[in-house]
């Protein structure tokens, strides 16, 4: 769902916006402005592109396993975050221009004294801050396992609880 959603913005802002253009939605507090940006967060890396790419592809793979494996659903969460903002922007790494691995990410939300973003980054950062809160808070990533039933050993021997052989 996020890499719908982000895609979808991406296109919608591709179709209906200038580059370098802003359009004011809450006056200076929110504006939209098109921007290419090759690097990684922040604009930071722009000749880093293809490494970026390789990493964001790792960084799904971890993902995917960790999900497989947590069983609480606020770490699911997390993690989905984390990783749909990921794919989000690994596809335009992969298939925007200026070609594989080396593609510019669309970017357009802008906010005063702030890089400009886009959904999948939002993302990326409430997945990360929901990471460590769930981290401070000892939330666990799986749930205990259940306790091995008693074994004759454990229940009192071969007699049951309580008796005396």
């Amino acid at each position: 769902m996020v890499v719908a959603v982000d895609q979808v913005t991406k296109l919608l802002a591709e179709q209906r916006l200038e580059p370098g253009q802003r359009v004011d939605v809450l006056g200076d507090v929110l504006g939209l402005t098109l921007y290419y940006n090759s690097g990684a967060a922040f604009g930071l890396g722009t000749t880093l592109t293809p490494f970026i790419s390789s990493f964001a592809v790792v960084a799904c793979v971890v993902m995917v396993v960790a999900l497989t494996r947590t069983t609480r659903p606020a770490w699911g969460l997390a993690l989905g975050l984390l990783l749909g903002g990921a794919l989000g922007n690994l596809t335009d790494r992969l298939l925007r221009p200026p070609g594989v691995g080396r593609g510019e990410v669309v970017d357009f939300f802008q906010l005063p004294s702030f890089p400009i973003f886009n959904v999948a980054d939002i993302c990326v950062v409430t997945g990360a801050c929901l990471v460590v809160l769930l981290s401070l808070r000892d939330v666990p990533f799986r749930d205990p396992l259940p306790a091995a039933p008693p074994t004759a050993d454990t229940a009192g021997g071969a007699d049951g609880p309580g008796r005396e052989p």
